[in-house]
């Protein structure tokens, strides 16, 4: 079981809905509220994210950094658009 269908099965029971991101299930970290909203929304690892694109999809580092940064961070889809958190270690 990967965090998002852990986190689906602890919300199932309330009126908290959240949007995710297809194919990245294994990237989410969690859950976070907006304070000034009160919106639930989803919390991506770009890492994963990256390493997803670049393994599933046979991506290059360069290939995987640019789709995900057209396709995936950029795309608005409303007040529950996840949240990407930037944890890539520099080399």
């Amino acid at each position: 079981m990967n965090k998002l269908e852990i986190i689906n099965e602890y919300l199932e029971d309330s009126d908290i809905t959240t949007l995710s991101a297809d194919g990245f299930d294994d990237a989410v970290l969690g859950v976070a509220c907006i304070k000034q909203t009160g919106i639930y929304v989803l919390v991506y690892s770009v890492a994963k994210c990256l390493d997803i694109l670049i393994k599933r999809d046979h991506m290059s580092k360069e290939e995987a950094y640019e789709y995900f940064e057209f396709n995936v961070e950029g795309a608005y889809v409303g007040e529950k658009t996840p949240i990407w958190v930037d944890d890539m270690v520099m080399e």
